[in-house]
Order: structure tokens, then C-alpha cells, then sequence
């Protein structure tokens, strides 16, 4: 299951601010993409209760939850806004521990004791403690927090790798030595340093998580995190898991990019609009026997139309591409001069530093 944390963690990206009406937008689209939670803000975050009043009604099955400190006073204004859930972030690393907040573990430890009763008798039937900095914190320690939420009755532990330094195996394996000792719900939130995000969320899913976060385009801090349509995407078309509507998350990517002034690469996976455009000889061979032989899914899967399969004509074109644009014209081609105007179409291309448009092939074929 995922928690999209795009208007919490995704609020976070240098330089993006969501609006009120953006903010409703984005809930309706991935609401309507079957996101089962949704982490619309932060406690204290101006506007957020009406935000989430306004949302309840409209998001069906779809949690809304808020981000809290390990503190009292956003417990309290967490449940002031509404929130069906409540994610308070904790962090387990010695160096956050001292430096950040300058405490000490003993003293984090009685927190917990003190706040997680103090969040379900200010109403939240679900309650998450999110493991800041996990990946560089000390086991033993990791684990006796995760213990303490679990005598305490808190519904989830979040494994957060904040400065994004885990791999799929080392994620693998903290999961299942959380999901050993850890009776109930485990979620996990990976950042992106070194790219590894949307693996280590689709490995601890495999692993035994609950949840993964993500968010869309995967914004957020620095690198951000593991992206929606990436990890929806996997878990829809390789895992058989078609909870998730990816025209809906398509749509929603199109709308974080304009929103936040996000240039998407054309060959950015699931959303950039290259990625079904071919122009080397063998793929384009391929293509045109049978799409499967080098496309792992079909443009319809990820919310794109049939349009959005190209074959270009240019330097790597090859003999297959030239002889369905010879038929496409109406003309017969012969192995005898296939051969030369396959030759004309690359140098035609060669000479413009770029494929050619439909008008330029058949200049270059001479039609």
C-alpha cells in the first residue's frame, strides 16, 4: 500500500509552494487513483483543517493523515485540524539525537511513553512512529524504540532513510528484522541520494512492509523520495497488483510538474514522452513485429494513447523503419534500392543534427 507524502515531504522541495487550490486538486487525483493514504501536511500548517474538511467527503476508502513532532503541542494541533491519522516523526539517530534536538535516548524513550497515550486521548485511532535517520542509527536502539511503540499500542513504525544511503538488500533485511519483532504495521520512506529510492521502497514492500511513501515525481527534499508513479506502476504491471489507476497518476504528474516547475526528462520512466519513440535500426525491426519484444508494457498501461508509439526517422534508422515508410507512401521498395534510401533518410538526418519530421522523409525518399 502507499502513503503519497507529495503535500507533506513533496512541500518540502526547494523552492515549490502548493496553493489551497492545488493542494485540492492533487488530493482529488490521487484519491481517485486508489492512493490508499494521503499525508496532507504538517501540524501547525496554515489552513490544514479546513483543507482536510473540505477533503474528507471526496476521498472515499483514501486516509488523510498529518506530520507531527515528537511533541505535545502538534499532537494538539494535529487533532485540532482533523486528521484520520497521525505520523509523528522520531528520530533514532545518535546524531540527530544530540545534535538536532540535544537529547538523549532515555529521554526519547519517556517521550513515547508519554505522547503516544497523549495522541489517542486526543482521538487518533491510528497512530504512526516514523524512524528518522534509521539507516544510520544504532540497531540496538532502532529496535528497542520500534518495542516501545509496540508496548504503547501504536499502529505503525515508519523505517525512514533520510539521507538516502540504503541499498535494496540492506533494506530487505531491516525490514525483516522489524517485521520479526514488530506485531503490527511497518512503512517505509526512502530518499534518493544515490537513486536507490524507488527500489528500496518496491524491496521492502517485497520484504514484508505495509506501506511505502512516495510521492509524485518523487519531490521532496534535496533528491526527494520514491516516486508514485514509479512504484505504482511496478506494483500494477509486474506484481499483478491493479489497485492503482495510473491514467489518474498520470495526470497527476502532469499536474506537479507545471505546478512546481519541474522540467521531466523525455526519457523520465512511466511519465516522459519519449519513452515509447524509437529510431534504431534493430528496435524499430522489432517494433514492428511485435511491440512486446522491446517494450515492457504498452503506452495504454501507463495512461498514454497508441500515439504515443513513435518510430523516427534518423541516423540510426535502419531498412525495416524505411521499407513501412516506403508503404506508408504508397511506394514499393526493392532490396536494391532499400538499401540506398535508407542511406539518403540517415544522411538527411545527419545533416539536420535531429530526426525528421514526416514531410522531411519523404522529401528524403524523394516522394
Amino acid at each position: 500500500m502507499l502513503i503519497d507524502t507529495t503535500l507533506r515531504e513533496g512541500a518540502q522541495t526547494y523552492g515549490v509552494t502548493f496553493d489551497n487550490s492545488a493542494c485540492r486538486e492533487l488530493i482529488k487525483t490521487l484519491a481517485t487513483a486508489g492512493i490508499e493514504e494521503i499525508e496532507a501536511g504538517w501540524a501547525g500548517q496554515k489552513e490544514l483543517g479546513e483543507l482536510l474538511s473540505w477533503a474528507r467527503g471526496l476521498v472515499g476508502n483514501t486516509a488523510l493523515s498529518v506530520w507531527a513532532r515528537l511533541k505535545a503541542v502538534d499532537i494538539d494541533l494535529a487533532a485540532a485540524a482533523g486528521a484520520d491519522r497521525l505520523n509523528i516523526g522520531v528520530p533514532v539517530s545518535d546524531a540527530h539525537l544530540g545534535s538536532r534536538l540535544g537529547t538523549t535516548r532515555d529521554k526519547l524513550l519517556l517521550e513515547l511513553r508519554e505522547l503516544i497515550p497523549l495522541a489517542r486521548n486526543r482521538g487518533f485511532g491510528y497512530v504512526s512512529i516514523g524512524l528518522e535517520d534509521a539507516s544510520r542509527a544504532d540497531m540496538g536502539f532502532l529496535l528497542q524504540v520500534a518495542r516501545r511503540a509496540a508496548e504503547l499500542g501504536a499502529d505503525r513504525v515508519r523505517i525512514a532513510d533520510t539521507v538516502g544511503i540504503m541499498d535494496p538488500s540492506a533494506m530487505m533485511e531491516l525490514t525483516t528484522t522489524l517485521r520479526n519483532i514488530f506485531p503490527a504495521h511497518i512503512a517505509v520512506h526512502c530518499h534518493d541520494d544515490f537513486g536507490m529510492a524507488t527500489a528500496n521502497a518496491v524491496s521492502a514492500l517485497r520484504a514484508g512492509a505495509d506501506f511505502a511513501d512516495v510521492s509524485v515525481l518523487g519531490i521532496g527534499e534535496r533528491t526527494g523520495v520514491s516516486r508514485l508513479e514509479e512504484v505504482a506502476s511496478f506494483m500494477s504491471l509486474r506484481s499483478a497488483d491493479k489497485r492503482y489507476d495510473l491514467s489518474a497518476i498520470r495526470k497527476a504528474c502532469r499536474m506537479v510538474e507545471e505546478l512546481a516547475d519541474i522540467a521531466v526528462p523525455r526519457n523520465k520512466p512511466i511519465c516522459g514522452r519519449d519513452i515509447f519513440a524509437c529510431e534504431s535500426g534493430l528496435h524499430v525491426d522489432g517494433l514492428l513485429k511485435a511491440p512486446a519484444l522491446y517494450e515492457p508494457f504498452p503506452p495504454e498501461a501507463v495512461g498514454q494513447t497508441s500515439s504515443a508509439r513513435r518510430i523516427e526517422f534518423g541516423t540510426k534508422s535502419g531498412r525495416s523503419a524505411v521499407g513501412a515508410a516506403l508503404k506508408q507512401l504508397g511506394r514499393a521498395g526493392n532490396p536494391g534500392n532499400l538499401s540506398a534510401l535508407t542511406e539518403a533518410v540517415r544522411d538527411a538526418a545527419r545533416d539536420l543534427g535531429r530526426p525528421l519530421t514526416k514531410h522531411e522523409v519523404a522529401d528524403a525518399l524523394g516522394a
